[in-house]
């Protein structure tokens, strides 16, 4: 297999050989799924919080005596049952992060990656390079590349690339270190620097 090298321009300068042990991978759409998840599980900040019974300020006061009057007793105007009152059973901080093996994650990548490579959506250019951190100049290179939904996947040492798209919609810019499959799939198209394409296909084999 072979993928062209494009420069900025979109013009192909040269081609590389794509290990096969890699790009011969079965997709599997069950590990696909378990990252997903998990990235999203991660992402929650799992801050709700109601207040229980013994919680909610007031109620100390018995609203009325226990027998004689026919209604029902009542201890508190903070039970459960009444309005205002406590919540049973209501949700509370809590970690819904979890971690899933390495070597499934990174099977989960592959299988994403393939995906887009099937479906013909991966582009790897020789050199990402914006001259100065301005939105208007990565939007002419997107457009230049006639990508509309795309992320670009370079070295977190070009801060003018990721200052330039970070307010553009429907484009991100990741560290190599940081993609996943999330990512890989919420957008159409994969945009690569040789280097970053590099140092991913050799972390995956």
């Amino acid at each position: 297999m072979k993928i062209q090298v494009l420069d900025q321009n979109g013009q192909q300068v040269q081609e590389m050989d794509l290990p096969e042990e890699i790009f011969s991978y079965p997709i599997k759409d069950h590990l696909v799924y378990e990252a997903v998840v998990n990235y999203l599980a991660n992402q929650r900040q799992g801050t709700a919080s109601t207040k229980s019974r013994k919680e909610v300020s007031g109620g100390g006061r018995k609203p009325w005596r226990q027998k004689g009057t026919g209604r029902a007793r009542a201890g508190s105007v903070r039970s459960p049952l009444w309005r205002h009152g406590g919540i049973v059973f209501g949700p509370k901080p809590r970690d819904y992060s979890y971690s899933l093996p390495k070597k499934a994650k990174r099977n989960a990548l592959k299988s994403a990656l393939l995906a887009k490579f099937s479906e013909q959506q991966v582009l790897v250019v020789n050199e990402i390079k914006i001259n100065e951190p301005r939105t208007k100049e990565a939007i002419n290179w997107l457009e230049s590349l006639k990508l509309d939904s795309a992320l670009i996947i370079d070295s977190g040492e070009n801060k003018n690339l990721f200052l330039s798209v970070r307010n553009i919609p429907e484009v991100k810019a990741v560290d190599e270190k940081h993609l996943n499959v999330y990512d890989v799939l919420k957008y159409r198209w994969l945009v690569f620097s040789q280097r970053s394409f590099n140092s991913l296909v050799e972390k995956m084999k």
